[in-house]
């Protein structure tokens, strides 16, 4: 398992009973996570003193619970100095994903290692945690999201980061069609992310279903991939996505370009007992 376990601004405390008690800078949430069907003794003081507190539907759905949150604040990826604004809106979320840090740092080294101008494409880009570390890499980065408001968020955590002027280019788009459009001009790209999700819609209405539309997009992908990529990542918190599964996707499509595939879990420890509560699945080739 990869571990995300370089955070300083971000932890999750403890977790119990379908959820987590996590601290965001000097924020304590207490949202759901499937993953957690254990039943362990909650006696975390903040599991009472939390500021915020998502609660699940038997509906479907659900809804926060505030305490004492602000609107907005931030925190810090310290290993990269990355500022990333955050906001409760809907389905529990807060605008970051801390998992990732372990594959931003990752492509990063990659990306610094290159010796040469590297231009990264990133596909579901939500608001901007991949693009800004390859950004801050040194990398030409595409930034490619269906939601309007998304990419502006992205934006803003650029700005935060100190990265307003870096070269990134902002696109709000489907992303299939994109590459497609890509794949027409004969644009090519050193290296791809893409972070899909399980179900969604495009701008224009267009029906993303993970399972039907992974392979064919890896398989897109591949045509807009320069002579010498550098790296392919693909994201997953779809629960049949496994880290074999995506490994398999990248041997088949990737196989013409040698280099290596390694796929695992990605996780993030849990500071009241030291265990690692997983967090969906990524698969890596690289050269």
């Amino acid at each position: 398992m990869w571990i995300a376990d370089k955070w300083k601004d971000y932890e999750i405390i403890d977790c119990s009973k379908g959820e987590k008690l996590e601290r965001w800078g000097a924020y304590m949430l207490v949202r759901p996570d499937p993953q957690v069907i254990w039943d362990t003794p909650k006696i975390h003081m903040g599991w009472k003193k939390r500021n915020a507190h998502y609660h699940r539907s038997s509906r479907g759905g659900g809804e926060w619970e505030f305490f004492d949150l602000p609107e907005q604040w931030s925190v810090r990826y310290s290993e990269l100095n990355l500022i990333f604004n955050l906001k409760p809106f809907r389905f529990k979320h807060t605008g970051l994903f801390p998992e990732q840090a372990v594959n931003w740092d990752w492509f990063s080294e990659k990306i610094r290692q290159a010796g040469r101008p590297v231009r990264v494409l990133n596909l579901f880009a939500y608001t901007g945690g991949a693009t800004l570390a390859a950004a801050a890499a040194g990398a030409h980065v595409t930034h490619v999201d269906a939601s309007k408001g998304m990419v502006q968020w992205a934006k803003e955590n650029a700005a935060s980061s100190g990265l307003a002027d870096a070269p990134i280019r902002w696109l709000v788009d489907d992303c299939v069609k994109f590459v497609e459009r890509e794949i027409r001009r004969g644009n090519n790209y050193d290296a791809i992310i893409m972070d899909p999700p399980s179900y969604g819609r495009g701008p224009k209405g267009e029906v993303w279903k993970i399972e039907d539309a992974i392979h064919p997009l890896v398989r897109l992908c591949t045509q807009i991939l320069s002579e010498q990529p550098i790296f392919f990542l693909i994201n997953s918190y779809t629960t049949g996505l496994q880290p074999a599964v995506l490994a398999y996707l990248l041997g088949t499509e990737m196989k013409a370009y040698g280099g290596g595939i390694h796929a695992e879990e990605i996780g993030l420890p849990v500071s009241i007992n030291g265990l690692v509560l997983p967090c969906g699945a990524s698969g890596r080739w690289e050269s």
